[in-house]
């Protein structure tokens, strides 16, 4: 399991409290950053409730903090700087078993750009995407010293392929892109291909590559011994 996943469901597991949850939806619906004042009010909760729960948040990643005062004025007779409270930047996804739409809609849309302008087909272009993305990937995640097969083994659990060693190489249990693939076969399933590949690539796994070889109830990929 890897640790962005275990983040993920820390996050929102912060929001199966009640309070907390009304907190965080009362803020997140403002239109400005709020105080601890205002958020206990709104959600009929003791001043140092809303502070604790508050303050879980923000360690959560789930609001961002800001210091300013409230009267707009500033120097003497302006007033106390108040801490204020407002939604951050982190988004949470969780999905069992993983998926990867976010970096299919990535590739995709930077081939469509590409394929405009280098009139070139979508199916075309995706491909050279998608295994330059998995070959930037490879070269860049920290992985154990081991095999071919050790060092893919790690990086493709990371990224939701639950891989498998075989006797021939690598199966991939699960497909980050499984509904994608589904309805758009061809398209999707070569661009899986091209980003495993490229993966191997950037691992310098000159021992496996990345071949089509559709299995019921599996990833259509597999990383396979040369």
């Amino acid at each position: 399991m890897s640790d962005e996943f275990e983040s993920q469901v820390a996050g929102i597991g912060a929001l199966t409290e009640p309070a907390r949850r009304a907190l965080y939806l009362y803020v997140t619906g403002q239109d400005d950053a709020v105080s601890r004042e205002q958020a206990a009010s709104a959600c009929d909760l003791r001043l140092h409730t809303a502070k604790f729960h508050l303050d879980r948040l923000v360690d959560e990643g789930l609001l961002d903090v800001e210091f300013r005062r409230l009267s707009g004025r500033s120097g003497p007779g302006a007033g106390r700087t108040s801490k204020l409270y407002r939604r951050s930047e982190r988004q949470l996804s969780v999905s069992l078993p993983p998926r990867q739409y976010d970096l299919a809609g990535d590739l995709l849309a930077e081939a469509i750009d590409r394929s405009v302008r280098e009139d070139r087909s979508v199916q075309q272009v995706v491909g050279d995407v998608a295994e330059a993305r998995g070959r930037l990937l490879g070269e860049t995640e920290e992985v154990e010293a081991g095999s071919d097969l050790d060092r893919t083994t790690q990086v493709l659990a990371r990224h939701g392929y639950e891989p498998r060693r075989t006797d021939d190489g690598i199966c991939l249990a699960n497909c980050p892109f499984d509904r994608l693939a589904r309805e758009h076969t061809d398209l999707v399933c070569g661009m899986n291909v091209a980003f495993v590949g490229g993966v191997l690539d950037g691992l310098g796994c000159d021992s496996l590559e990345a071949v089509l070889d559709p299995e019921p109830g599996m990833c259509c990929v597999k990383a396979r011994c040369r």
